[in-house]
């Protein structure tokens, strides 16, 4: 074990980086859902086509990239996927530069591209570099440095895109902080492009050592028309592509939404509530009340809470009925959307930031449930789950079409019916008997 440890320790070193990078790079989503609203003068839901260009990705490429890894196996995809992400990060530069909003979702779309294309090479090469008996340990870590990634992002992406931007009715950018802005997201984008680039560089420098000991591919050439068409005739199949859809739709919205939340005026716009807890003074400029720019940062917390509820998840799910669990996390996230619909205030921000501790365990599980009853192939149910993901490209349009007709908090109601969905399938999931022995699922979101 200890030479296999020298032997693979470095590559999986780098393939850790990887999900730290990943996290990174997607939550920065949210504060550039805000800073691009305030820098193009858009509306809620132009703005949300931000999280929509970089989610629909998952849709378009899940399938293509599952073949491409069949074809040319692990290193190479993801040197590919890198490269790809590497344009992705030169377009944001260039739309930071001739300030051209279109371009802005060319270069998400792009960068998001290579992100599911490394997510479909990366998840199993991490659980391969190493023992098997060590490899849902390995797999797991590298979740936990994605968690930490999508910690980080909000703080960083705050600090470099939001100073002095905000986008209240009749707050007005003046040239020089629309300037500064956009010079954040270039500077942003710019060091990705270096740190994708030496990771390819790395990647490719140790490609024979990893390439050793990437799994087989069990594909066996399959056309992308085959597994979807397989997919589509399994109930369970759907029925956990659709739940996918909902979280990942839910949790996005929630999260691309709530910078704008906690900013307005109804929630934390004139409280300093949030600053008197431990550790959260540090997200403070000494200014009364919570600017968009520290709601941004502040952001983190909601998917901190997600990073913390997995690991209480874990171990809860070492004692408990999985289905049972998710039916509880999905109903007490459900009832606090409800109660931040219902009752407002300073109140409901402490709740919205905290519905990411139940976020945490749903993505696994309801993977790990519908693979268990899917009378679909795994590669194909998997394959059909990934592409699901793009529901963080649909759901958050229509929550900000709601809050752009009404109000951030009634823009709740949206992830609250589909909270409401998903207990249902925990529920229905906990009433079916699995049909299916998954002994390990390697994913990550």
């Amino acid at each position: 074990m200890q030479s296999s440890s020298k032997k693979y320790g470095p590559a999986y070193a780098a393939v850790t980086t990887l999900f730290f990078a990943w996290g990174f790079i997607t939550s920065l989503i949210d504060p550039l859902v805000a800073a691009v609203k305030g820098i193009f003068s858009l509306t809620d839901l132009q703005a949300q086509l931000s999280a929509f260009a970089f989610f629909i990705a998952y849709g378009v490429m899940s399938f293509p990239a599952a073949a491409l890894l069949s074809r040319f196996k692990s290193v190479p995809t993801i040197l590919i996927a890198l490269s790809m992400m590497i344009g992705g990060c030169i377009l944001m530069l260039v739309a930071a530069n001739i300030e051209i909003y279109e371009l802005v979702l060319a270069g998400l779309f792009v960068l998001a591209s290579g992100i599911t294309a490394l997510q479909v090479a990366a998840n199993p090469l991490a659980a391969a570099l190493g023992s098997p008996e060590g490899s849902h340990f390995r797999l797991t870590f590298s979740q936990t440095f994605n968690s930490l990634g999508t910690f980080i992002g909000p703080i960083i992406g705050a600090t470099l895109f939001l100073e002095g931007v905000e986008v209240k009715h009749g707050e007005v950018i003046t040239a020089e902080v629309r300037a500064e802005a956009l010079a954040g997201i270039d500077a942003a984008y710019f060091w990705l492009a270096g740190m994708i680039a030496a990771l390819l560089v790395f990647f490719y420098l140790s490609r024979n050592i990893v390439s050793q000991a990437a799994p087989a591919s069990s594909s066996s050439g399959r056309s992308i028309g085959s597994m979807l068409s397989e997919a589509f005739q399994s109930k369970w199949a759907i029925l956990g592509g659709l739940a996918i859809f909902l979280y990942v739709g839910a949790e996005v919205a929630i999260g691309t939404q709530m910078a704008f939340f906690l900013n307005s005026d109804s929630i934390w716009g004139h409280s300093d509530a949030i600053f008197g807890l431990p550790f959260t003074g540090r997200f403070s400029d000494g200014v009364p009340g919570v600017s968009l720019q520290e709601a941004a940062a502040l952001t983190a917390l909601y998917w901190g809470g997600a990073m913390v509820g997995r690991l209480i998840g874990s171990a809860l799910l070492a004692k408990v009925n999985a289905a049972l669990l998710l039916a509880t996390f999905t109903g007490a996230a459900a009832a606090m959307c409800f109660y931040v619909f219902a009752v407002g205030g300073v109140g409901a921000g402490f709740v919205a930031i905290a519905i990411g501790l139940f976020n945490s365990i749903m993505f696994p599980v309801i993977f790990t449930l519908t693979l268990e009853r899917s009378t679909a192939s795994s590669e194909a149910t998997s394959g059909f789950l990934c592409t699901s993901i793009i529901g963080g490209a649909f759901v958050p349009l229509l929550v900000g079409f709601v809050s752009g007709h009404s109000s951030y908090i009634t823009a709740f109601i949206v992830p609250a019916l589909c909270y409401v969905a998903l207990c249902i399938f925990a529920l229905s999931a906990n009433k079916t008997q699995a049909t299916n022995n998954v002994a390990e699922v390697a994913t990550g979101h």
